[in-house]
């Protein structure tokens, strides 16, 4: 009898138990219980970091490497109106940051401020790019020099190159006594839309030296097709440029 009675209270418990977890466990496990996102401000699943790294988008600080600054330049493009340019190199093959913030300021030759302007610039996964603002009106005043700064970090994904299915073709150049002029044929590859790109453009001369540069949109280039970006400029510069690089980026 004793035997039995063991048995026979080792069978309530175990359905107790079993009781217990089915109705309160479970159910409060399926209420309360949240899987790991990389929303949720804790590091958790294969995050390397608090939501950043593994199959997270964004990556960690310490999984990317910094963009460098390779040049700041400046053109006067009319009366009073500069274009500025900061050319960024981005060496993260499968990062990309996009509407990082930026500050660009002139002076003139005595360093006293002339003028200050913020933007925003994409960095695609490895490709160059460019921080550009056009038109800048300097009243009066002759600018001397032009610094770049990044003002806040900028916040890296993981992403393949958008445009490796593009191409870009024939580039045709010109100067006439009212000016200069670009168009840069831009091809699609793929079978399926490039959509939303902006064509940045810069002009060299024989030393490598940075001339001129500016900007376009394309708002879509169709499947096997082809676009015409265009650029012109107030500007005749002699017959020295020699080389054209083109960078474009989806925005």
């Amino acid at each position: 009898m004793s035997s039995w009675s063991k048995r026979r209270k080792k069978i309530y418990a175990t359905i107790i138990v079993v009781f217990f977890v089915g109705v309160i466990v479970i159910p409060a496990f399926i209420i309360f219980y949240r899987a790991p996102t990389c929303f949720d401000g804790g590091q958790n699943g294969n995050e390397k970091g608090v939501d950043c790294g593994g199959s997270c988008q964004r990556l960690c600080q310490n999984s990317f490497l910094s963009p460098s600054l390779a040049w700041t330049r400046f053109e006067e493009v009319a009366p009073s109106l500069y274009n500025i340019a900061a050319y960024i190199v981005n060496p993260n093959i499968e990062g990309e940051a996009i509407n990082v913030p930026y500050h660009l300021v002139l002076y003139d030759d005595r360093g006293v401020l002339i003028t200050d302007t913020n933007g925003l610039v994409t960095l695609p996964p490895h490709r160059n790019t460019l921080a550009f603002q056009g038109a800048v009106n300097v009243g009066k005043r002759i600018p001397a020099k032009a610094l770049f700064e990044f003002t806040a970090e900028p916040n890296w994904h993981k992403r393949v190159d958008s445009l490796s299915s593009m191409a870009i073709g024939e580039k045709n150049y010109t100067e006439d006594d009212a000016g200069s002029a670009l168009t840069v044929n831009v091809k699609n590859v793929s079978v399926y839309p490039l959509t939303n790109i902006s064509i940045y453009v810069v002009l060299y001369d024989k030393n490598g030296n940075a001339l001129g540069f500016s900007k376009t949109l394309i708002d879509e280039i169709p499947p096997k097709g082809s676009m015409i970006a265009p650029f012109t400029w107030p500007l005749n510069r002699q017959g020295k440029v020699i080389s054209i690089e083109v960078l474009p980026v989806v925005e």
